[in-house]
């Protein structure tokens, strides 16, 4: 769930929510259509002496018609409290898409003779996967063309794409419901024919070299990728089971090393790593260990020549690179090649024939280092900016002198250049086009930094208009994530603009709890160190405030899933923090998510956040859970959104929520629940229904700071 959950709660007290019902019931109504929800009988537990009651659990109830009622009902309320902001809506919707180039065509990746990309269409909700053989000016193949898998479909996500060694056969999962329900295809691109052979509930799919044998991995009724098998093409092929993981914290995963000579099987949970490797050339043989799993260790490899290069914690958090001969790869004959620093973050390593490129993290910044595998000379790729993003991206060709990697900023589109390392030289391939007269001199960015209450230095990056003043008066929106390690980058956004350009600021907050400044940042902001998170985010807030970038009721907040947690918990901490809070698909119900083992990803985030089942962890859950927080008194203008098919983080918490908010809130400002009745996680699949929700939040938004058009 890098990005989520679910949950229960501690009331004040079931007689006490119905008063506190009654009594504001009329005030609720006066501004809403829709009623409160009236509170059920409450589902109880007694946890370590401690008696817990949800009211709201009744909402659970996904197939129950009078859940359904309730949600479109909360689904109408938005839409009328919203109706004002119609016309500016679809200003914003028309705006966002002016930004974007409708036809458009990604950068070609050679790969075994062809060029791959992928191209969209205006009027197209969904792009085409495409080849050209030996040359761009031949043929053009279509491999995949998700606008006629989504015919008849609400949704439509394609998850893992594999295509085998030959260029034969395209290897892929579809998911139609948002649920993250996948389902294994095959497809002949010879022929075009799509094989009958379907396989639900598919996590990974990896093939061996033979072009014929394809390993797949299968979640199991949690979600959570448990079981590895070996098939084949051949009808009469009946799977077999390779490995199966009974440890409930681990999942499993199966990919191919950049030299394709290797599978690798990768078993891990959120702090702890084994791997297993095969040749893929054979298929069949035995798997190999390389390190048995080991509490607190974490490791990755890639392969070269006789090596395998492992990235490793066992010397430092951060990770440092070792070596070991494919003939020995236990621990015992594990050597150093580039040692564990403090304050860098080694995230990545990839091998070509060469030379080897380090993925490093440096004060929330990313960095790109070229190794010479020859003489062991290095140095790093030189980006202008002070805030930006850069990553390697599909590099499959392994005999190569040339680096395939994006660059972006708040004021750069995304830019995909070819690095020649000989000559120490960045060949610009295509920069994102953005029309509509979008120019980036006009905005500048700006890194800052907030002093949390234990004194930790925590970085902010923001990005304005030139032209906007620094005297308190401009909006300001306040993002912020702090999860599972998950870093939180400058990314361009062509949508954001909409804000910018009418004199707004957008701020990113590098809180603990995601690796922006290494893993002892995430370590700082998990587990019994979680509330680091909440208050690194408010003295970000209030820091800004305070340099007048903003003024507190001008002042909003925002962030999903985990990010969603983070808002909610800011708020019952600090609920005059600001003016407005949007929260996507929140993890706001901690306590009851974490106490149900069949829900999607609880048991392996017991590393992430704690069991409920241990007192001091439970203790320390319950002083922070949103939904368990809740009480009576003034909140900020709320705009909470959800998807019914969400797997990671449940409909029900925002919902429930939601309706336990309605009952305490003691204001007039809006709270606002809106759920798409036909979306998963990241919200509606198609691009120009996912454009509609960015210019619904931002109506939201920019009513909320009386801008109307």
């Amino acid at each position: 769930m890098a990005l989520s959950r679910v949950g229960l709660s501690t009331l004040l007290g079931f007689s006490l929510i119905v008063c506190q019902s009654l009594c504001v019931a009329a005030r609720i109504q006066a501004q809403s259509p829709t009623p409160p929800v009236a509170p059920q009988k409450p589902h109880s537990i007694t946890l370590h002496g401690e008696r817990l009651e949800d009211p709201y659990f009744w909402l659970r109830g996904k197939t129950n018609p009078a859940v359904i009622r309730y949600l479109k009902a909360e689904n109408r309320h938005t839409e009328a409290v919203m109706r004002p902001t119609k016309a500016l809506q679809r200003t914003l919707f028309k705006e966002i898409k002016s930004h974007i180039k409708e036809t458009d065509l990604s950068v070609p990746t050679l790969d075994n003779g062809y060029f791959y990309y992928t191209r969209s269409k205006k009027g197209k909700q969904y792009p085409f996967h495409c080849r050209r053989q030996g040359s761009m000016e031949s043929k053009e193949e279509i491999i995949l063309d998700l606008n006629e898998l989504a015919k008849g479909e609400k949704f439509m996500d394609v998850g893992d794409m594999n295509v085998s060694d030959d260029s034969r056969w395209l290897a892929y999962t579809s998911d139609v419901t948002g649920f993250r329900e996948y389902t294994l295809h095959f497809k002949d691109l010879q022929t075009g024919r799509t094989l009958p052979l379907r396989i639900p509930h598919v996590g990974d799919v990896e093939w061996a070299s033979d072009n014929r044998t394809y390993f797949y991995t299968i979640e199991d009724a949690a979600k959570r990728t448990y079981r590895l098998y070996r098939s084949s093409l051949d009808a009469k092929t009946k799977p077999v089971l390779v490995y199966e993981e009974k440890d409930e914290r681990f999942s499993i995963g199966i990919h191919r090393t950049r030299s394709r000579e290797f599978l690798i099987l990768e078993i891990e949970s959120h702090t702890t790593t084994e791997c297993h490797f095969l040749r893929a050339s054979t298929p069949k043989d035995e798997w190999t260990l390389v390190a048995a799993r080991k509490a607190d260790h974490e490791y990755s490899l890639d392969h070269h020549g006789d090596w395998f290069y492992i990235l490793s914690n066992r010397d430092g958090r951060n990770f440092s690179l070792l070596k070991t001969p494919v003939a020995r790869p236990a621990p015992k004959h594990w050597t150093s090649v580039i040692p564990h620093r403090k304050e860098v973050l080694l995230q990545s390593a990839a091998f070509f024939r060469d030379f080897y490129v380090i993925g490093e993290v440096e004060n929330a910044l990313t960095q790109l280092r070229i190794v010479d595998l020859h003489s062991n000379n290095s140095h790093r790729i030189a980006f202008p900016e002070t805030a930006f993003l850069a990553y390697v991206l599909s590099n499959p060709e392994f005999n190569t002198e040339v680096l395939r990697y994006s660059y972006e900023s708040f004021t750069t589109p995304q830019s995909v250049y070819q690095y020649h390392r000989k000559e120490k030289r960045s060949e610009l391939l295509k920069q994102t086009e953005i029309p509509g007269g979008f120019q980036a001199h006009q905005y500048v960015v700006e890194r800052l930094q907030a002093t949390a209450p234990d004194g930790q230095e925590v970085p902010i990056s923001l990005v304005r208009r030139k032209d906007v003043p620094r005297n308190g008066s401009a909006p300001l929106l306040l993002a912020g994530y702090g999860a599972y390690g998950v870093a939180s980058w400058p990314h361009f956004s062509a949508a954001r603009l909409s804000l910018l350009d009418r004199g707004a600021i957008f701020a990113l907050a590098h809180i603990r709890g995601g690796s922006d400044l290494g893993t002892p940042w995430h370590d700082d902001g998990r587990m019994l160190k979680k509330r680091n998170t909440f208050t690194d985010f408010i003295a970000c807030a209030d820091h800004l405030v305070q340099k007048r970038y903003t003024s507190r009721d001008k002042l909003a907040i925002q962030g999903g899933s985990a990010g969603g947690l983070l808002i909610g918990a800011v708020l019952n901490l600090r609920p005059d923090v600001c003016g407005t809070a949007i929260l996507d698909v929140p993890f706001v119900d901690v306590i009851n998510t974490m106490m149900d083992e069949t829900l999607p990803l609880t048991i392996g985030e017991f590393e992430e956040w704690g069991n409920p089942k241990d007192k001091e962890e439970y203790r320390y859950i319950r002083s922070y859970c949103p939904y368990t927080n809740l009480k009576a008194g003034r909140y900020p203008a709320m705009l909470i959104n959800t998807s019914l098919n969400d797997s990671q983080v449940m409909y029900w918490e925002p919902a429930k929520y939601t309706a336990r908010l309605r009952t305490l809130k003691q204001d007039d400002r809006p709270l606002l629940f809106k759920i798409n009745m036909a979306a998963g996680h990241g919200g509606a699949s198609g691009r120009y229904d996912s454009l509609k929700e960015a210019a619904f939040d931002y109506a939201f938004l920019l009513s909320r700071w009386g801008i109307t058009k």
